[in-house]
């Protein structure tokens, strides 16, 4: 199914994800869509992608600091300017009251109409899908839709010391990269922003001789899913009634 045309209201869309570049790749086409719909797009990045690159002479804490920037300049390619970084580190991400804590703040303090995430679920056909800091975000990120953000009672610091008040979150779409899917954003006309917020993370992508290549392909393969005809790009969600 294709994505339905809002009704002219503006939404804001959260996207929450565990590392600078997932939703590059994941989400790219859509996001840069939505923002030229005229849509309120917000990024959450859990973690600050240290422990990625491949240059061994750059330090972690400088690698965090690099991610950052071109996470920030990817985001400005597709039309997104309010980022929020939680810092958590790379490659060690758990489901933590902590961690749920961080992610209801941010949902309240955005108050988003719909979600975007990565799947909590382990997809054994894709390793590059099943990177465990992907999954513990997927995780940590439902249940801070539900119930952490919307129960006044949960994480009581949050009101009491922030003046956060609970949101509850109408819908979230689960970023599906193979099958499972059932809607479908058609990002054709989007396409070349995505493969320019991508060339973003110079730290890593700059290798890849043919990231253009690889996106089309990838794109191509949702649209057949999407049975959206040829030459037209996709990317696929399990949308899910969070009310």
């Amino acid at each position: 199914m294709a994505e339905e045309q809002s009704d002219g209201a503006t939404l804001t869309i959260l996207i929450m994800v565990a590392h600078p570049d997932d939703i590059d790749f994941g989400n790219g086409g859509s996001v840069a869509t939505w923002t030229s719909e005229g849509h309120r797009v917000v990024y959450c990045l859990i973690t600050d992608g240290d422990a990625g690159g491949f240059d061994e002479e750059v330090s972690r804490t400088d690698m965090a600091t690099i991610r950052r920037e071109e996470q920030r300049a990817a985001a400005a390619i597709l039309g997104v300017d309010e980022l929020h970084f939680l810092g958590w580190p790379d490659g060690r991400l758990y489901v933590t009251h902590e961690l749920r804590r961080d992610l209801a703040r941010v949902i309240r303090q955005v108050k988003p109409d719909r979600i975007v995430t990565q799947s909590p679920t382990r997809n054994v056909r894709s390793m590059y899908g099943s990177h465990p800091d992907h999954t513990a975000a997927g995780e940590a990120v439902m249940c801070a839709v539900y119930p952490d953000a919307r129960n006044p009672f949960a994480h009581p610091e949050l009101l009491a010391d922030e003046g956060l008040e609970a949101h509850t979150v109408a819908e979230v779409w689960i970023s599906q990269m193979g099958e499972g899917a059932d809607l479908y954003v058609d990002t054709t006309d989007a396409y070349e922003r995505k493969v320019e917020a991508l060339r973003a993370h110079k730290s890593q992508t700059a290798h890849m001789d043919d990231l253009a290549g690889r996106m089309w392909a990838w794109g191509r393969s949702q649209a057949k899913s999407a049975d959206f005809g040829p030459e037209r790009l996709a990317e696929g969600y399990l949308v899910l009634d969070t009310r």
